[in-house]
């Protein structure tokens, strides 16, 4: 699968560390920057490839990366058929009902709160959780689908 990858500088070091474990699974990589760490940096400008590249399906699934993780999924979200979820610690469960309910393809990660040891798992989690299928949860995807379009 490949996997696009972005942040700015709150989640450089982060960014670098998953793409070494992600490479190690198996994965393919697209980064999307920042590739060199720059404290003036605009996370828009890392996260906006990573949606788009979701968003057209040249990237199965999406990694961007902030201080809290939270503006990173708003922009994410702007862009037809992203389902971005929000993780920073806590409860695991949050990160497989994004994907069993939600089909969540970009995960947004809060440097400012994760361990790379928690970061890895919650990612390993991430990818390995298929969605439901559910005929509910499939409804509610193409409502927030058609919300998109308009």
């Amino acid at each position: 699968m490949k996997i696009a990858i972005g942040t700015d500088h709150a989640g450089y070091e982060l960014k670098e560390s998953l793409k070494t474990f992600l490479k190690e699974g198996g994965y393919e990589i697209v980064d999307c920057g920042a590739y060199e760490y720059n404290e003036d940096d605009d996370y828009p400008d890392f996260v906006i490839p990573v949606a788009s590249a979701v968003s057209r399906g040249e990237a199965g699934r999406g990694i961007v990366i902030g201080g809290s993780g939270q503006g990173e999924a708003m922009v994410a979200n702007r862009f037809l058929n992203v389902r971005a979820a929000v993780f920073y610690g806590g409860e695991e469960n949050i990160i497989t009902l994004s994907r069993e309910h939600n089909d969540a393809n970009v995960l947004s990660l809060g440097a400012k709160f994760l361990s790379v040891q928690d970061a890895e798992k919650a990612v390993e989690l991430w990818l390995k959780t298929a969605f439901s299928s559910d005929e509910r949860h499939i409804r509610r995807i193409e409502k927030i689908n058609r919300v998109s379009q308009s």
